[in-house]
């Protein structure tokens, strides 16, 4: 089995998870304001203690890389980059939204609506939604089936779309539906799930046997929303 640390910071949440042989994960998970930087590296060293091996001796560490808060992706990939350095270990980088789509496919809400075909929509800020379409694949892992994209609410495309799931349903959730009604049942929303470490540990665990892991030096965050600033660069030639 695949010694896998797991951590997330794109959210509100600050969440870490270790695979363990056959037994279940490790896990810290909580609701922080401005506190993941203080938890994070504390939880890694509780959960690494409580398993009894150190960090070296993982085979990855596996991070969520957004889209998500600007300053907790940073703060993420930053550490990741840190320990993986320090510990010659091999990165997994894993999508904010794909983390949540691992975790929906097991809930029972979601196995009970016998749904396909999903889209996971995050809230974005700026009345904008991130969001991805999905298909449950072998083994009931979730396929993406395109890239994940910026756009308005209305934007969300829900053509044989069987579920959908994330935040942008509590925020935006009648102009995301008003192209499919049907959807408006219970049974057929998450308004609730978000990223969890749980997730990426997942979506890593799937990576790590496709042999897509990769160097620390390649790590970078995944930004949707490529265009917030403009560069050093961009700004004089603006004014030149």
């Amino acid at each position: 089995m695949t010694h896998i640390l797991a951590i997330d910071t794109s959210s509100a949440w600050c969440s870490v998870a270790l695979s363990l042989n056959d037994a279940a994960p490790k896990v810290r998970h909580q609701k922080v304001s401005a506190g993941a930087s203080q938890l994070l590296l504390p939880w890694i060293q509780e959960l690494l203690s409580e398993a009894s091996i150190e960090l070296t001796e993982l085979d990855a560490i596996a991070i969520g890389v957004g889209p998500g808060a600007f300053t907790g992706v940073r703060l993420g990939v930053a550490a990741v980059q840190g320990l993986a350095t320090a510990s010659r270990l091999p990165v997994l980088p894993v999508a904010s939204l794909d983390a949540i789509a691992s975790q929906l496919v097991q809930t029972p809400a979601f196995i009970a609506s016998g749904a396909q075909s999903f889209v996971i929509a995050v809230d974005a800020r700026m009345e904008e939604v991130y969001w991805a379409s999905y298909r449950v694949g072998a083994n009931r892992f979730p396929q993406r089936q395109d890239d994940i994209h910026l756009t308005a609410p209305e934007g969300v495309e829900l053509t044989q779309i069987d579920f959908v799931a994330g935040s942008a349903i509590a925020e935006f959730g009648d102009r995301i539906l008003a192209t499919a009604p049907e959807l408006f049942s219970s049974s057929h929303l998450d308004s609730t799930i978000g990223v969890n470490a749980l997730g990426v540990l997942a979506c890593a665990q799937d990576m790590w046997s496709k042999g897509l892991q990769q160097d620390v030096h390649l790590l970078e965050p995944l930004y949707i929303r490529n265009k917030v600033a403009l560069t050093t660069v961009e700004r004089s030639l603006q004014h030149g």
